[in-house]
């Protein structure tokens, strides 16, 4: 049976990637669905990013778009963006793509990643009983008519249920106690990885979880054994 497994806001923590996804060991039939904020914060965006295009490339891989991806891709275009971009993590990123040097430069960044950013990246992704978005949505509006600011940008804070009466998988707000947040109609699995929490992925159909962290530490649970809000 195919698993869909969600993975939450990696910024840039490849070794919590790598490892997580070794421990998940996902079949060649399973769908990966990584919610976004791929980039900035952690110390390895661009090895994220070839770990999403290889993904992708496979057609195992739905990538959702983050509030970070549409910083990074801003910063292009204006420089008042730019320097935005670097306080909220975008230096760390341009360092990945420069390990050798202090600081990166947007021109570093290979076309191919510049490319997937654009052109790859979607804004929600739905199943028959869940759907998945990078921050939240407004319940009493189609799925496919959110605006932006909902979509990319608002804080998870216990939200209503959905018209479609669908779950809502989501990511964009830090969890710092590292554990995902969840009520009876949404779950939030971005739990911090890039601070001293961990990278989670979820069995939408069983409710297991994985996690691990940059050291390398793994951990697994359900979400049955998590409180509700």
């Amino acid at each position: 049976m195919t698993r869909h497994l969600a993975i939450g806001d990696i910024h840039g923590c490849f070794n919590a990637l790598r490892t997580l996804t070794e421990f998940v060991d996902p079949a060649p039939e399973d769908i990966l669905i990584t919610l976004g904020d791929y980039v900035d914060r952690g110390p390895n965006s661009c090895a994220v990013l070839d770990w999403l295009i290889h993904h992708h490339n496979s057609k195992r891989l739905i990538a959702l778009r983050g509030n970070h991806e549409i910083m990074m891709l801003d910063a292009r275009d204006n420089k008042e963006a730019y320097r935005q971009w670097l306080n909220v993590g975008g230096s760390a990123t341009l360092k990945s793509y420069s390990p050798f040097d202090d600081e990166g430069k947007l021109t570093d960044i290979p076309g191919h990643h510049w490319q997937f950013l654009e052109n790859n990246l979607v804004a929600t992704f739905e199943t028959e009983n869940h759907f998945f978005v990078h921050a939240n949505l407004y319940p009493d509006l189609p799925i496919n008519d959110q605006p932006d600011f909902m979509l990319y940008w608002e804080q998870f804070n216990n939200p209503s249920p959905h018209e479609s009466g669908k779950i809502m998988i989501c990511g964009h707000t830090s969890q710092k106690s590292g554990l995902p947040a969840r009520n009876n109609n949404a779950i939030c699995i971005d739990t911090w990885a890039y601070g001293s929490g961990w990278l989670t992925c979820l069995d939408i159909e069983s409710g297991k979880l994985w996690q691990a962290n940059e050291s390398g530490n793994t951990r697994r649970m359900f979400l049955d054994e998590l409180n509700i809000e």
